[in-house]
């Protein structure tokens, strides 16, 4: 095979890798990130204290309660008592129930939409949950805490649609190509890469361009997830509040971002080390020994002058 022809094949297996590095940290994440309900709610827990999310889940409870009142009532109230009824949801927020229930809430969904989407009997079937055993616990919590009239709230068995069934369905299937792209693209990845330091013409280069093409993944996964959360932000509905599910998006995403500013400082590492050593650890030229050697100047000999005359002895 010509050096020619050696070159381009490198240089279009380092493309190739380079393009499914990010590739591959993104499906990885996907299956062992969100994937896995321990680190989904260990991720979602700072967030029972971000302002904006106690903001939106007091409004949310706020209108609950006050729909509630309302029914017992038998009638709607008037705007003192939902006054009241919205500073005790915001003033639920900050206690230890609500943290309790924020855990058990998401460890709860997060089960239920995670066996749906293992499940290939589900096809066609909206993913529900029933959020009972959460109301009960944190009515329990506030018992114990001794709220007045906290054993009144009733715990109602509802089956609360998390996804509608075309779109499990979808979520369903990509679920299922992300659990095969998580192990066949991080070792395509790597082949992609041995091999184009292997046919180089000069390795050293290859793996310089290999640094460089990693380093340049990283970058583009993390202006992917810049992109994905102002594109996932404005695709809200309008009740959902933004900031909110903006701090949502960067709880998920974070082990993400982390990955990718990995992927640069890598690529950048592996492509300065392997520029300084070709310019800086070279070993010395040998001579060749077909090369001729100078040889040594010699020093110009004396002109013989005139031969000198002979002395005899008598």
């Amino acid at each position: 095979m010509s050096r020619r022809l050696r070159s381009a094949l490198s240089a279009a297996l380092i493309v190739l890798a380079s393009l499914l590095a990010p590739c591959a940290t993104l499906a990885g994440w996907a299956m062992h990130g969100p994937a896995d309900t321990g680190r989904y709610v260990a991720s979602m827990a700072p967030l029972a204290d971000d302002p904006d999310v106690r903001d939106a889940a007091a409004d949310t409870l706020g209108a609950g309660f006050a729909g509630l009142v309302d029914e017992v009532a038998a009638g709607p109230v008037d705007g003192s008592v939902r006054l009241f009824v919205r500073d005790a949801a915001r003033s639920f927020t900050r206690t230890e129930a609500f943290h309790e229930g924020w855990d058990a809430a998401n460890r709860t969904v997060h089960a239920a939409v995670l066996r749906a989407l293992r499940d290939d009997g589900a096809a066609g079937h909206a993913i529900t949950v029933d959020l009972a055993p959460v109301t009960e616990r944190v009515r329990d919590r506030l018992a114990e805490d001794h709220v007045p009239f906290a054993r009144r709230i009733p715990v109602r068995h509802t089956a609360v649609t998390v996804l509608p069934a075309r779109q499990a369905d979808r979520l369903r299937e990509g679920y299922h190509v992300l659990d095969v792209a998580a192990f066949w693209l991080p070792l395509a990845a790597v082949v992609f890469a041995v091999t184009a330091i292997a046919v180089a013409a000069r390795r050293r280069r290859a793996v310089t361009a290999a640094g460089i093409g990693t380093a340049l993944g990283g970058a583009l996964l993390a202006l992917a997830v810049l992109a994905g959360r102002r594109l996932t932000v404005a695709e809200l509905p309008g009740p959902v509040d933004g900031p909110a599910a903006g701090a949502v998006y960067d709880a998920l995403t974070e082990t993400l971002r982390t990955a990718s500013w990995l992927l640069v400082a890598l690529g950048l590492a592996v492509a300065l080390v392997s520029w300084l050593t070709g310019r800086y650890g070279r070993p010395p030229r040998r001579r060749s020994a077909e090369e001729p050697t100078a040889e040594p100047a010699s020093e110009p000999s004396a002109e013989p002058g005139p031969p000198r005359p002979t002395r005899t002895r008598l």
